[in-house]
């Protein structure tokens, strides 16, 4: 671009003059309840432009104003543009976003974060002079800090005292952030203000479908309720959260809730509960209650459930599976099997995701080719070269539903009890469900496995996990990952099992959870009955390593970002990521240009070192990789959930599956 071109500008900034708070109001956007300006500086004309949000959605659309860039020529030419905004090293143009937020945990006053957006590639002297632009140009008695957009930034800001730039990084901004919005919605029910866990699970009144839930962080075993507000910090991938979204029903973290709730007295009253992710915070209001409604049955849905084969099949090697087995042997172990297929024979989907245009984005392989470090013509090989060097999948065996079939008709004891089971969700009589659901779970844990079967178990581990010390019982059900029924958590996985008769103990386990009266209970709301249910059993080697943890390739907190992936990580544990009584580490990683922040240091002290970093956005372009892959449409954009586990540049890839969207 020709930095000596002049341009007219438009009223709709505020151009080479101090920002007022008036007009900061007057040109600010808001997002998450954070009110904010976009800025550019044209550095050769020494000239600061704070920008209109109503006006302009995009940095990029001023910049080509200031051009007298017509807007065609603006996309024909929009990758060469952000190279020259945000990859040149001696560019005309600095672009940033400065954001204003009010202190928190009683601290009093205002404060400015000044940020570009993240996948800015200045240096620490290009940042230094941003930062002592914008500081000429806003209140000096208002402190500026800057917060790095990226996990690189930070490492530059390490070489610069905080006395010279003060900074504040994205998860200090997070873990004060009020209210987070995970799941957008409204609803109106009976609050229930649950004040610790021992308090919710000794209470005298059960759950009702139109109870909106508030504690601290809301169990994994919650039944289906109307609504669910945290009053800690909890990750948008714990169990309660995923059944939240797959619900669809509002669920937020709100740290001030409860003591909204007990100043106005809405405990035990009926409220509506609304989310709007632009408000910045929840809406509670007091209603009266609706008339009937309180004694309605839950409105129950009708899931999809493809027909089962589960009067054949053998076991067998995760390795030999196809995404099609999954009728025999349930989603999870089919998804392991057609992993291991992929990586032996490649796909020609892989590369998917980056085909399909995304506004305003019209070329993606571009931005593949530059993570892989290749040419355009190159990703396909590059792709799975990528997932060849650094994927592994446990080895493991699968047992069919046939074999939970020939189990439960081995014994007439669990043939009866199925029996009065079945009859008693058919004439929906609920008092009796439970009491018969845990009697057939005590009936399949305590019946002895027929020889034949036991024996089969056994060569076959021999056979494929000969040399294993620990191995992990996995569910691989036919009922879970459905489109309106994730089922995340009801189903049993057992760890750290050896010997032959835990091994055997375990499979009895997972296949009883599969009649659980909570899993019952859900799946008769959603439709599903009793007769199309049957459960697969995964055995596979357990692994150790130094992380683990849960990948989404979505932004849960933002449906329209096609950029991002969302990781959860734990020190040694998926555990910790998945149950809800820990909160993990956090991170948005970038798929397009690359690059990663931390969101929420969780309940750990420290962040991961850099090393660790550079492996888990490693494992969001496989994620992001295998999303094409995995796809069930042409759009290539459902997102898929990953459990996995990483250490010496090795990712463990556990799990496999759809995630709600």
């Amino acid at each position: 671009m020709d930095v000596h071109t002049t341009a007219h500008v438009e009223s709709s900034a505020w151009v080479g003059k101090s920002l007022t708070m008036d007009e900061f109001d007057r040109l600010s956007g808001s997002l998450s309840g954070i009110p904010f300006v976009k800025l550019v500086i044209d550095r050769p004309a020494g000239v600061i432009h704070f920008l209109d949000n109503a006006k302009w959605r995009f940095h990029v659309e001023y910049v080509a104003k200031l051009l007298d860039m017509p807007r065609k020529e603006l996309e024909r030419s929009l990758d060469a543009v952000n190279h020259s905004v945000y990859d040149d090293p001696d560019r005309r143009f600095y672009l940033a976003i400065l954001s204003r937020h009010t202190r928190s945990n009683g601290e009093p006053g205002t404060f400015f974060s000044l940020e570009t957006t993240e996948a800015d590639t200045m240096d620490a002297e290009m940042l230094r002079y941003l930062y002592g632009f914008v500081r000429q140009y806003v209140d000096p008695s208002i402190p500026l800090v800057v917060k790095p957009a990226n996990h690189m930034q930070e490492s530059f800001l390490r070489e610069i005292s905080a006395e010279e730039m003060p900074r504040v990084l994205a998860h200090e901004l997070f873990s004060r952030a009020r209210v987070i919005p995970l799941n957008p919605g409204m609803a109106r029910g009976r609050l229930r203000l649950f004040r610790s866990t021992k308090e919710y699970r000794d209470t005298k009144a059960p759950l009702e479908w139109f109870d909106i839930v508030v504690m601290d962080r809301v169990p994994d075993d919650i039944p289906r309720v109307s609504g669910i507000i945290n009053t800690a910090q909890i990750t948008p991938l714990s169990h309660v959260n995923v059944l939240a979204h797959g619900w669809k029903i509002p669920n937020a973290i709100a740290l001030d809730a409860r003591e909204r709730i007990e100043r106005d007295g809405l405990d035990g009253h009926w409220v509506e509960y609304r989310i709007d992710p632009s408000a910045g915070d929840i809406h509670l209001q007091r209603i009266e209650v609706p008339p009937q409604l309180s004694q309605a049955e839950l409105p129950r849905t009708h899931v999809w459930i493809d027909e089962p084969e589960a009067f054949f099949g053998n076991i067998v090697g995760l390795e030999s599976l196809r995404a099609s087995d999954r009728y025999q042997y349930g989603t999870k172990a089919a998804n392991l099997g057609e992993l291991h297929h992929l990586i032996a024979n490649g796909s020609h989907r892989l590369t998917g995701f980056y085909q399909v245009p995304r506004p305003p984005r019209a070329n993606l392989i571009e931005y593949l080719a530059r993570q892989l470090e290749t040419t355009p013509e190159g990703v396909s090989g590059a792709a799975l070269q990528l997932l060849r060097k650094y994927v592994r999948i446990p080895r493991g065996i699968v047992l069919p539903f046939a074999f939970q079939q020939r189990f439960c008709e081995s014994s007439w004891r669990i043939q009866q009890v199925i029996g009065k089971l079945k009859m008693a969700l058919e004439l929906t009589a609920d008092d009796q469900v439970e009491p018969l659901c845990l009697q057939l779970q005590d009936l399949i844990r305590r019946t002895r496995m027929p020889a034949s079967m036991r024996h089969s178990i056994d060569a076959a581990i021999v056979a494929h996990l000969a040399g294993a010390e620990k191995f992990v019982v996995r569910s691989s059900s036919n009922a879970e990952d459905l489109a309106g029924f994730s089922a995340a958590g009801i189903y049993e996985s057992i760890t750290r099992v050896s010997s032959v008769e835990t091994i055997l103990r375990s499979i009895q386990e997972v296949w009883a959870s599969l009649v659980s009266p909570r899993s019952v209970r859900l799946r008769q709301q959603a439709g599903i009955s009793l007769d199309a249910v049957y459960m697969g059993v995964i055995i596979q080697q357990e692994v150790s390593a130094d992380l683990g943890g849960v990948l989404v390739t979505t932004n849960p907190t933002s449906a329209g970002d096609f950029r991002h992936v969302y990781i959860n990580a734990a020190r040694r544990s998926v555990n910790a990521v998945v149950s809800g009584d820990a909160a993990p580490l956090q991170y948005l990683y970038n798929t397009m240009e690359g690059g990663g922040r931390t969101v929420s240091l969780g309940d750990s002290t420290s962040d991961l070192d850099d090393k660790d970093k550079t492996l888990l956005g490693r494992l969001a372009l496989v994620g992001r990789l295998l999303q094409s892959h995995f796809a069930s449409n042409y759009t290539f954009a459902d997102p898929i959930d990953i459990e996995w586990m990483a250490g010496e540049d090795a990712l463990h890839i556990l799990q496999v599956r759809p995630y709600s969207n």
